[in-house]
């Protein structure tokens, strides 16, 4: 469905409407060439996009990394009944 939007998008940018309200004639002429640079620069628009997301994604992990460093947890997990009495800590 996403697709078919942005088709129309760029088929609507290359289109040319004469409206002659007195013939009662609307004209609609398509420029191939507008639609292929219109297709051209939305395709480098979504690739300038994607690279810069790309770039903070990597940004942000290395800040995460450097920030936190390594990590060791130790977890220990116990687990009473309740008719059983509550250990006393170690």
């Amino acid at each position: 469905m996403r697709v078919l939007s942005f088709v129309a998008l760029l088929i609507l940018h290359g289109c040319s409407v004469d409206n002659d309200p007195d013939q009662d004639r609307v004209t609609v002429q398509y420029d191939e060439a507008k639609i292929k640079k219109s297709a051209a620069t939305a395709g480098r628009a979504a690739k300038d996009v994607a690279t810069s997301a790309v770039h903070v994604a990597k940004d942000t992990g290395r800040s995460i990394k450097h920030e936190v460093g390594d990590v060791d947890v130790d977890v220990k997990v116990s687990r009473t009944r309740k008719d059983q009495p509550t250990p006393s800590p170690s």
